[in-house]
């Protein structure tokens, strides 16, 4: 399938067919808030976001961020670029669990050593997810983790169609 072509990205926005390929990551000092079951379950500016050609950033939060709500669970997969991850679910007391709703890196690639102990999050499970206040959109498709933001265009990779991007 020929490559998409690109929306014109305007002043403070960031196209992702900009981004490079293998994907960069990089510190991003913005507050993210995960909220699930009337709960936050997460809050922090400590992020790492992962940019990656025709994909929305995908941000990694500490795992101490979540306190007690993550659950390890059995579920592996490998990322050609940053290497094996493991799969948690997350555990909200009187709510149903978000099952194999984040990863991490245990041994995150050599490439990538600003992972280790940092977890990445679908965000179409959680009732919320803000971004400086700014409420955060899943990556079309469902197979991967970006956060849409008004500060991105794509096309994005994930929606029907877009596999052999």
């Amino acid at each position: 399938m020929p490559r998409p072509r690109p929306e014109p990205a305007g002043p403070g926005q960031e196209s992702v067919w900009d981004y490079p390929r293998p994907p960069r990551a990089e510190p991003d000092h913005r507050r993210a808030v995960l909220r699930y079951g009337g709960v936050v379950v997460a809050d922090t500016t400590d992020l790492v976001r992962v940019l990656e050609t025709s994909h929305p950033p995908t941000f990694y939060l500490p795992r101490t961020a979540f306190g007690e709500y993550l659950t390890p669970v059995e579920k592996t997969t490998f990322c050609e670029w940053k290497g094996v991850a493991r799969y948690v679910d997350v555990v909200v007391p009187g709510a149903q669990p978000l099952r194999e709703v984040g990863w991490w890196y245990p041994e995150p690639d050599r490439r990538y050593p600003e992972l280790l102990d940092r977890v990445a999050v679908y965000a179409a499970a959680f009732d919320e997810i803000t971004l400086d206040g700014v409420t955060v959109l899943p990556q079309p498709g469902g197979f991967y983790g970006g956060w849409v933001t008004p500060e991105v265009v794509g096309p994005f990779k994930g929606g029907p169609g877009s596999w052999g991007w």
